[in-house]
């Protein structure tokens, strides 16, 4: 994996945080597309199990890090925040577990389109625990994102039940796992706080793995890909915290909603799914809405965004 120097931005990110955050978020998006085709592959093709596939992922991805490491030393592992981390990492986990149950229960465009309820959730606690200020347009450009995932997945074709509250539940954990990772930007680097993950995580991962029947590759090709997510998901965590780390949270969150047609496409090319006229209608709103953010905030300093 090459190597990513968060010091080698460009001269006009440098000058440009806000464009710098949506670019971190929508390349992260785009990482995180290449590592679900992966996993699908993997699991659905191969026969793979998911926490087998999983475990191996973050293995992978932790392994990425190492170098960060050996370049720096231990001194990469310092930390004051030893229990921001740890928390940080608990409501992930929380999340998944939210997240999985849903899907158990659930249709899967339903819980995909409950899941993209977190940046409402992430500009609530931006504005009210990190004070940072939010304004009409970030609001205008999270409210459009929601409505084209709705466009997109239809949720309200089936009747709602009490389990369609997993989703909602794994969408507040997540939303609070990335204010976590914010406030963790204002004295940790990204390194330190991708790092944290990867390490926190490979042992929880490891555990669900053995419970669900083991860590079994199936063949070459299993495992090729299987790397590739890992070098991917490496990637998309660092993406993530530098987006975090370069604007607002209530800012960059918006563009994370490029990751659902991202990973249509991503499906539509690997697999052959053919999206439906509503997919590309919502996706127009998505787009549009992070086109219009990006070049609003373009123009106007960092600290004075709205």
């Amino acid at each position: 994996m090459n190597q990513i120097n968060p010091h080698s931005n460009s001269r006009s990110f440098q000058h440009n945080p806000a464009l710098a955050g949506a670019a971190y978020m929508v390349l992260g998006g785009a990482a995180f597309a290449l590592v679900n085709v992966g996993l699908q592959a993997v699991t659905m093709r191969f026969g793979m199990l998911p926490a087998s596939a999983a475990f191996w992922q973050y293995l992978v991805a932790m392994l990425c890090g190492l170098p960060w490491i050996v370049r720096t030393g231990m001194g990469v592992l310092k930390t004051a925040n030893a229990g921001a981390h740890v928390m940080r990492v608990a409501l992930a986990a929380i999340g998944v577990q939210f997240w999985v149950a849903g899907l158990a229960s659930v249709p899967i465009w339903q819980a995909i389109a409950l899941i993209m309820t977190s940046p409402f959730f992430v500009t609530l606690g931006a504005g009210l625990l990190l004070g940072e200020r939010v304004g009409p347009a970030r609001w205008l450009a999270t409210l459009l994102g929601f409505v084209g995932g709705m466009i997109i997945l239809a949720p309200w074709s089936d009747a709602f039940t009490g389990a369609t509250l997993l989703p909602v539940a794994a969408a507040v954990f997540w939303a609070a796992t990335s204010l976590m990772t914010k406030k963790l930007t204002d004295t940790e680097s990204s390194q330190t706080i991708t790092l944290y993950m990867l390490l926190l995580l490979t042992p929880i991962n490891a555990g669900l793995a053995t419970t669900a029947g083991g860590f079994a590759i199936p063949g070459m090709v299993a495992a090729a890909l299987i790397v590739g997510a890992g070098v991917m998901t490496m990637a998309a965590q660092f993406l993530i915290v530098r987006a975090y780390a370069s604007a607002d949270a209530a800012y960059v969150q918006p563009f994370d909603h490029l990751k659902l047609p991202l990973n249509v496409v991503a499906g539509w090319v690997v697999f052959g799914f053919v999206p439906t006229g509503n997919l590309w209608f919502g996706s127009l709103l998505i787009v549009s809405a992070s086109i219009y953010i990006a070049h609003r905030e373009a123009r106007e300093p960092a600290a004075q965004a709205a």
